[in-house]
């Protein structure tokens, strides 16, 4: 049986069913419960262009046994003229017969408003979490990547949904990146462009700088698939959030006598201790919070582009050399490059000019409706 969530307590109950999928899944990183009720809360800008309706089966002794969102985009559909909703914030018990109901449920709720394609898991969209893991199971997620069981694909599979897009991630290790090798490039690409510099984020003057970063993100990502320009109370709302957790010697801004024209943020893998958290920063979570973070040796670069008219001119390798640089002085020894699609076969030569190797891959599902 599936029902809408409309009460708090429903609410809870949504937040909180992943703890039974995932409670012997050592590889599970619990996501904050405070975080999963700020995306889903009316506090986040988000949802000021998009709405939703959240579902929970239930078996027929009343106890919860899947979960999953429906989400509209007004902006998406608007940018991409492309009538498609979105599901999320799927999870389910091993059992065809769930993951069929709540998809109809979303297919219903979707195509009543006059869409004609589903494609998710987007939680709730491709600037959040996205996609279902489909390769590379064997150890714990980078921050913001999501993490699944293995037989979810096999079941929204069997409820009529296909391979709309995957995408990549690569591993680089940080300790034996080629500096050298970049070091006498980026010397060429800095004396043919005297006016490019590379600093760090100025957390000083951290709204200003947010005003420059997003101008370059939403123009390098234009005509990326699945992209959607982030509004400016979004991006601020996500960035101010982020602040304290950004290492500055890794988020990066490329600028070209003056102008903002490339950016780069690479931050610490916190999944490291959200893994120890349980779910719960207060009261004794915080504590572990602070004794764990300095302890943290990966990197998730999560934001690299470069406006159109500057590309292919160098100022991407000059950001990976002095991010590559920075991290390695403050002794990280992993960095994860995603997400990727699969067909931007440009960034995937940088990954690997830089060392990184494919290593996990996730994949985004559709239907017609």
């Amino acid at each position: 049986m599936i029902k809408r969530v409309e009460t708090k307590a429903d609410l809870k109950q949504f937040i909180l069913f992943p703890w039974t999928i995932y409670k012997n899944d050592p590889n599970w990183v619990p996501p904050l419960i405070m975080d999963m009720e700020a995306i889903l809360g009316k506090e986040n800008p988000f949802w000021e262009h998009a709405e939703k309706e959240l579902f929970l089966a239930y078996d027929a002794a009343g106890k919860i046994v899947g979960r999953v969102a429906g989400v509209i985009d007004h902006n998406y559909i608007k940018f991409h003229d492309e009538l498609v909703g979105f599901f999320g914030f799927y999870d389910s018990l091993n059992d065809p017969a769930i993951t069929v109901e709540l998809l109809a449920a979303v297919r219903q709720w979707i195509k009543g408003r006059g869409l004609v394609i589903m494609r998710g898991p987007m939680n709730p969209s491709t600037n959040d979490e996205c996609g279902f893991l489909c390769h590379g199971f064997n150890e714990p997620p980078c921050l913001m990547m999501p993490y699944n069981p293995e037989y979810y694909l096999k079941l929204v599979e069997s409820a009529g949904l296909a391979k709309a897009k995957e995408l990549y991630a690569y591993d680089m290790d940080v300790s034996s990146g080629p500096l050298k090798r970049l070091e006498r490039i980026v010397q060429s690409v800095y004396k043919k462009l005297p006016g490019l510099t590379v600093r760090p984020i100025n957390k000083k003057a951290f709204k200003e700088e947010l005003g420059k970063a997003l101008g370059v993100y939403n123009a390098a990502w234009e005509k990326n698939w699945g992209f959607v320009p982030w509004t400016t109370k979004e991006f601020f709302y996500i960035a101010l959030k982020l602040k304290d957790l950004l290492f500055p010697d890794t988020a990066l801004i490329a600028e070209l006598d003056g102008q903002p024209v490339g950016i780069l943020i690479a931050v610490p893998d916190y999944n490291f201790v959200l893994k120890k958290l349980n779910g719960r920063l207060f009261p004794l979570g915080f504590l572990k919070f602070l004794f764990y973070k300095d302890k943290i040796k990966a990197l998730r670069l999560m934001i690299m582009g470069v406006v159109k008219e500057q590309r292919q001119r160098g100022i991407e390798g000059a950001m990976y050399y002095e991010s590559l640089k920075n991290a390695q002085k403050a002794g990280f020894e992993h960095c994860e490059f995603s997400w990727i699609l699969d067909d931007n076969t440009m960034t995937q030569r940088a990954a690997e000019m830089m060392g990184g190797k494919l290593y996990r891959r996730y994949r985004i599902y559709e239907a017609v409706l």
